[in-house]
């Protein structure tokens, strides 16, 4: 770990003028960043403690809808009142992540901007696009099971390693960040990007933003939901693939539709379009079938992630079948369904 000097923010204001020395990273529950300046992945000059900040509030927002403060830990948040009442999806996937300790420290913020868990990334005797631009990407052709099948690209085939993110996808969240330049607003499916030419730009933070909240829209999906999440082991293990549904159903009828998928690319991967076909149809297998097969239509595999491929297809009519049914998969009893 190389040296570092330290700053504690106490007000959002001196964290975002603190925030505008170059090679400087904002630090909370630090389950992340610790690690990856442990390894030496990250070497920042300048660490901008945040959590001070009064940035935790689950609340109520006016005319329907709840903001997550980027501070709230992932615990909190999946154990909220509100959250299991209204966003079950969203409590499940942060519970079939990382482990108890874990979510007691991790916060939403950082949640949503941790980095690709690959072997590579973390490896700095290895070339890594997204750690040394233009030095290759030593998964192509490498050790790449865990890898993307959809969206990579020749200088990046890692994955997003969130499952708190495919839930809030699927949810149709947005991300409020500020910084030197003011406020913005971003819609979630948009905030995080493919690799294309610049894989270590995993979002589009501009420097010196910051994460304040993440509002949930009024929609909930109560009941005909589920997140289902396949790994190696069945706890403290990132995800093969994962799927989060979220259905309206009336007379066995699909009335509204959204799929999410994790562990399949750099990013949570909605289709929209492909979404809205799935409108009007009869909630059974063969619809289930049809929809997997178009989402994962551009899938590609890297010879040792090739499985991926039909584990994802499987999955989706599997996470569909238990959205429609109300009988969501269990993150106590991962025994699925």
């Amino acid at each position: 770990m190389t040296p570092f000097s330290f700053v504690r923010a106490d007000s959002l204001s001196h964290a975002i003028q603190e925030g505008r020395n170059p090679n400087t990273r904002f630090i909370a529950g630090g389950t992340n960043l610790v690690d990856l300046m442990k390894q030496n992945v990250d070497r920042p000059s300048r660490l901008i403690d945040i959590s001070a900040l009064d940035l935790g509030a689950i609340a109520e927002r006016d005319g329907g809808g709840i903001s997550l403060g980027a501070m709230a830990s992932n615990a909190d948040t999946a154990y909220h009142p509100l959250i299991k009442e209204r966003y079950p999806l969203l409590a499940s996937a942060i519970l079939a992540g990382a482990s108890p300790q874990l979510r007691n420290a991790a916060t939403n913020g950082g949640n949503l901007n941790q980095r690709t868990r690959c072997y590579y990334f973390y490896d700095t005797a290895t070339p890594c696009n997204k750690r040394e631009p233009g030095s290759g990407c030593s998964a192509i052709g490498g050790v790449n099971r865990i890898h993307a099948i959809l969206g990579a690209s020749n200088d990046c085939i890692a994955t997003h390693p969130s499952d708190m993110c495919v839930a809030l996808s699927a949810l149709d969240a947005v991300v409020h960040v500020t910084g030197p330049d003011g406020d913005r607003s971003i819609p979630l499916i948009d905030y995080h990007r493919l690799p294309g030419n610049e894989p270590w730009r995993d979002n589009v933070l501009e420097d010196g933003e910051l994460v304040t909240s993440i509002d949930l829209p009024a929609e909930t999906f109560p009941t005909n939901y589920s997140y289902l999440k396949l790994r190696d082991r069945l706890s403290y293990a990132f995800a093969l693939v994962s799927v989060a549904v979220a259905l309206q159903v009336d007379a066995s009828t699909i009335q509204h539709a959204r799929v999410a998928l994790g562990g399949v690319a750099h990013k949570p991967w909605r289709d929209l379009d492909i979404e809205h076909s799935l409108i009007g149809k009869p909630a059974d297998d063969a619809t289930y079938r049809a929809f997997a097969d178009s989402l994962l239509s551009q899938a590609v595999g890297q010879g040792a992630n090739d499985f991926k491929i039909d584990l994802a297809r499987a999955a989706i009519v599997r996470a569909l079948r238990q959205a429609a049914a109300g009988t969501p998969q269990s993150q106590s009893n991962k025994r699925i369904i």
